[in-house]
């Protein structure tokens, strides 16, 4: 029986399918290449020595997405096909919407029908809005987000609690991610974003890499020590070993639907994260401060309590190997 990967090929898509196949998983792999690179595909067969099906679609188009159920036993899904940058949802919620919400309702009707119901979810701390209490756990409410990429993840949430009250045979895991940063240690996959980058970490190996100018640091009036934002980072590698921990729960306990936070409980604000990067690798990173980004919020990070006493899972990267192997990406990808 295999995990279907829609998303797959991106960022925390292949960094997952990598842990799951030196797991010995068996995996299939959809991708439409929308915000991820072809080449993937080989370098998570090269570091893994494992081959894999894959399916060049979209994941939208349900007549192509039926014939991947038709051609291969799916045991489970871990859905990676969202579209994820806050400050480009402000500026293209259709697209957004679309793509997250209808692509998922798509995904899980065709599981339905093919008789597949593990379904593991990349939900988002922006479903919290502006939290209640820091650190975040999973019993603060959710809503009151602040752009349409974090109202995607709250509705899916809401669709995905729906269908379990509608049907108990669902087995669903939603994992909210906080700021996943970071590479495999090879250098062979990394965060390769399409155009400009929408998040801090590749933005700040890119001017580190003369590849852009400077980075825009977007406020530095925020109640935060510095003023710059804060935010919980997840090295990738720490983030997706937290989804075979998830899927291993599916597997073993009675159906349900779950929630976890998927962070490390510590908080680093924008300068913090530079200063790291400078002093771990010796590059220096040229910043302006700019006016603060729609939707952004202050201050964001997990208490992962939950996730290690119930998944037996915790972050154990450090800031260092964030920006150590964010760096190394870089370097061996110019």
């Amino acid at each position: 029986m295999a995990i279907l990967l829609p998303g797959g090929a991106g960022y925390i898509g292949s960094h997952t399918a990598v842990e799951l196949l030196n797991d010995n998983k068996e995996i299939v792999i959809i991708d439409n290449f929308s915000n991820s690179n072809p080449s993937v595909l080989d370098k998570i067969k090269k570091i893994t020595g494992k081959d894999f099906k894959f399916y060049e679609i979209d994941y939208t188009n349900r007549e192509e997405l039926e014939k991947v159920f038709k051609e291969n036993k799916i045991d489970s899904v871990m859905n990676f096909a969202g579209y994820k940058a806050v400050g480009e949802s402000v500026q293209k919620p259709i697209e957004y919407y679309y793509n997250n919400v209808c692509g998922a309702l798509i995904l899980l009707d065709v599981m339905r029908k093919y008789g597949c119901k593990k379904f593991i979810f990349s939900s988002s701390a922006t479903v919290y809005g502006n939290p209640e209490i820091i650190p975040i756990t999973e019993d603060c409410k959710v809503g009151g987000t602040t752009n349409p990429y974090g109202t995607t993840k709250l509705y899916i949430e809401q669709i995905l609690k729906d269908l379990y009250t509608s049907d108990n045979e669902w087995s669903i895991g939603i994992l909210r991610y906080f700021n996943p940063v970071g590479s495999h240690e090879s250098g062979l996959i990394g965060e390769e974003p399409q155009g400009i980058p929408n998040n801090l970490m590749p933005y700040i190996v890119r001017v580190a890499n003369k590849q852009l100018e400077e980075l825009s640091v977007f406020g530095n009036d925020y109640d935060t020590p510095d003023g710059t934002g804060v935010r919980d980072y997840i090295h990738i590698v720490d983030l997706a070993k937290g989804h075979l921990k998830m899927l291993e729960k599916l597997n073993n306990e009675n159906n349900g639907l779950f929630i976890y936070n998927l962070g490390t409980g510590t908080g680093y604000s924008v300068l913090d994260m530079i200063n790291a990067f400078e002093k771990s690798t010796g590059e220096t990173v040229k910043y302006k401060i700019a006016p603060r980004r729609p939707g952004d919020i202050a201050t964001c990070y997990a208490d992962p309590t939950k996730a290690k006493n119930e998944l037996n899972w915790k972050a154990e990267k450090g800031i260092e190997d964030m920006c150590k192997d964010s760096w190394n990406y870089i370097v061996k990808n110019k």
